[in-house]
This record gives structure tokens, sequence and C-alpha cells, in this order.
């Protein structure tokens, strides 16, 4: 479990702050009830708030999109990282292949920050 708090440290701590608040946000926001119940105030009221339960469910979407992926790379990035620190140790020529595989557990959450753009554009 600390390996993996470790690397949700940096760019994936970010990340994985940015999809809680998300998540949050869709939650007490656009949740199904909230859009129910303004729909039986007022119609009218209901259409300008512009909420809906497929706004709700794109951001909570875009939420898990960005949880998911730093966490997975969280858990790459702890693994991988621990290897490839161990094998510098041992062989310092080896820190240019190490990097690489740092970096490619790091690709995991820019992925899902790309499809959580893509989705909120779609919204």
């Amino acid at each position: 479990m600390r390996k993996i708090i470790y690397g949700l440290l940096g760019f994936n701590g970010a990340m994985f702050l940015a999809g809680l608040a998300l998540f949050a946000f869709a939650l007490v926001a656009y949740h199904p009830w909230a859009a129910a119940q303004a729909a039986t105030t007022t119609a009218a009221a209901a259409t300008s708030s512009g909420t809906s339960v497929g706004t709700g469910l794109g951001l909570l979407g875009v939420a898990m999109a960005t949880l998911g992926s730093t966490i997975g790379s969280g858990w790459a990035l702890a693994h991988v990282g621990a290897a490839a620190l161990g094998a510098v140790t041992e062989k310092p020529e080896l820190f240019g292949r190490s990097l690489v595989f740092v970096g490619l557990a790091e690709g995991i959450a820019i992925y899902g920050v790309i499809i959580s753009i893509m989705i909120i554009g779609k919204l």
C-alpha cells in the first residue's frame, strides 16, 4: 500500500485529486435525484439549469477514467520504479532502459486524462 501511495505523488497525485474532485462534483451536482427534484418543482427551471442524468453520468465517467488511470499508473510506477532503482543500483548503465519503462507506466495516467478530455468534449 505504501508503494502505491508513493507512486501517486507528483503528476499522478494531481490527476488523482482532479478525478476525485470531478467525482464529488458529479455526485453532488448531477445525481439523478437532483434532476428529478428539479423536474417536479417546475419544468422551466429544470430545462434552464441544464442538469440531466446524461450529463451526470458523463461526468462520473470522466471521474472514473481519471481515477482509474491514476490508480493504475501509481500501482505500475510503484513496482516498475522499485525494480528500476534496484537494477540501476546494480548496473548504472541500465538507467536509460529503466527510464523508458517508468515513462510507459506514467503514460497510463496520461491516457486516462486524454480519454477524460474526450468525454468532456462530447458533453
